[in-house]
């Protein structure tokens, strides 16, 4: 017999949720996700066939099981115990407090967002905004990198532009993982970051727990051979010089590294230079006498004037790149080289010399990141006018000027590019950038620094200051 039921509205809404909620949950995300894993599975199998330097299992683990592996290391337990008595806080407090840090320090690798999305956004970008070089590379050098080497990138650090733009030049050879500082911690920067490979660091801590569950996760990486890319200056040039070495992360490389062992690390030297760099002017605002630094708003404020400039540009058709953004990849430098050279074990060494030997390790390693970064148009006229301050110059008297320069950098064999392979060429380029920018002034055909353009100009002639000494 056919009854009737009738079912208040509520309860046939919750009935209906909860149906469809089954269905999502059993069908449609267990769907998606075969369909995810399948597509980042395809895109390791292209990949691994063209990378010379090869995605290591440690890189692709699940997110959460490296983090357990964090909170339950030996060296982490004990800095949680020692943090609980001296702070004389529950366990399950620090050790909370041991998952916020990890949570945050450990990235979410994803191959299909490194080479697919995050490739394509980077090449674009970079390509939009520069005239993106690839100056020399020691092929060889990089060719007879052992496969089970952990492989180090190290670079100076010009701008933040300098993450998209190693990240696209060095998507034909591995995949990075850098070390990425709080600034990127914003959505949805964080997580296309996270799914890169990134790894967020808070660089002035002085939280000791925090440094050691950093620590941590640094030397489990480079023991399980993943492939990093370190600033070893630690944060960006603010007068374009390079910077003294900060020792925290490559300490944590190597303190543990054993010269007889099967892993070798292996250091490459990465120069960087631009033509211009986009946030110059900002980094000049915080590199006063006083050392005080440019308060945020201020910073936001000549971001947003820099963009709406841009785009008024844009919309007159008067916008042009930025001019040439270079890359140069050194020779690999051996730790297991090194250190057997000196006949030294970082293992056994006091934290003070130990400090002292990673100290000659960091300042050999700038020195080869010195060596390779390359010459660009802006920074060789903005050299001969930093030289010639309150001097006027035609063109040709310039031209001359910079070509001498040019000729005494090849002598030093410092890597110089030139556009086109065109002398002139190179020079007009550079001489036209700085007098768009106003910080080079022409009357009558006679070129003169303009005394509100100084630092700026000093700007750009300190990224090639150190090969001319």
């Amino acid at each position: 017999m056919m009854r009737t039921l009738s079912l208040p509205l509520w309860s046939v809404l919750v009935l209906s949720a909860l149906a469809l909620w089954s269905v999502v949950d059993r069908l449609l995300v267990p769907g998606a996700r075969w369909f995810l894993r399948r597509r980042v599975n395809r895109v390791l199998e292209e990949v691994s066939m063209r990378l010379s330097i090869r995605i290591q299992p440690f890189k692709l683990t699940k997110r959460r099981v490296l983090i357990d592996q964090l909170l339950y290391d030996r060296e982490v337990l004990a800095a949680a115990e020692t943090a609980g008595r001296e702070e004389s806080a529950p366990r399950e407090v620090v050790m909370a407090r041991v998952a916020t840090y990890a949570e945050e320090i450990v990235p979410a690798f994803n191959a299909y967002v490194y080479f697919r999305v995050g490739y394509a956004i980077a090449r674009r970008v970079a390509r939009f905004l520069f005239r993106v070089r690839l100056g020399t590379s020691d092929e060889a050098g990089m060719a007879a990198i052992a496969p089970d080497s952990t492989v180090v990138f190290l670079m100076n650090h010009r701008s933040n532009m300098d993450y998209i733009l190693v990240g696209y030049l060095a998507a034909e050879k591995t995949a990075l993982s850098y070390a990425v500082g709080e600034w990127a911690r914003i959505w949805p920067l964080q997580t296309l970051f996270r799914s890169m490979g990134a790894y967020f660091i808070r660089r002035d801590s002085k939280n000791p727990l925090y440094r050691k569950v950093l620590e941590r996760y640094v030397a489990m990486a480079t023991a399980a051979g993943v492939t990093q890319a370190v600033y070893p200056e630690g944060g960006l040039s603010r007068d374009g010089r390079l910077r003294p070495p900060r020792l925290g992360i490559l300490d944590y490389m190597v303190r543990a590294f054993d010269p007889n062992g099967e892993r070798d690390i292996v250091f490459v030297p990465v120069g960087i230079n631009y033509d211009r760099t986009l946030e110059d002017r900002t980094l000049l605002m915080g590199a006063s006498p006083s050392g005080v630094r440019t308060g945020l708003g201020k910073a936001i404020g000549n971001a947003m004037f820099f963009v709406g400039k841009s785009l008024i540009l844009m919309a007159r058709n008067r916008w042009h790149r930025f001019g040439y953004a270079c890359v140069n990849f050194g020779s690999p430098v051996s730790l297991r080289s090194w250190t057997r050279a000196r006949g030294l074990d970082f293992r056994p060494l006091a934290k003070e010399e130990r400090f002292a030997r990673v100290g000659e390790l960091a300042d050999d390693l700038m020195g080869a990141i010195a060596r390779v970064i390359p010459v660009l148009p802006v920074p060789l006229v903005a050299t001969v006018f930093a030289a010639h301050p309150g001097v006027g110059m035609s063109e040709l008297e310039l031209k001359g000027e910079v070509a001498r320069l040019m000729d005494e950098l090849a002598r030093r064999g410092a890597p110089v590019y030139i556009p086109r392979g065109d002398q002139d060429y190179a020079i007009t380029v550079g001489l036209r950038m700085l007098t768009l920018r106003r910080v080079v002034t022409e009357r009558n055909g006679v070129f003169r620094i303009n005394p509100e353009g100084k630092s700026l100009l000093d700007y750009y002639a300190g990224s090639i200051a150190h090969l001319l000494r």
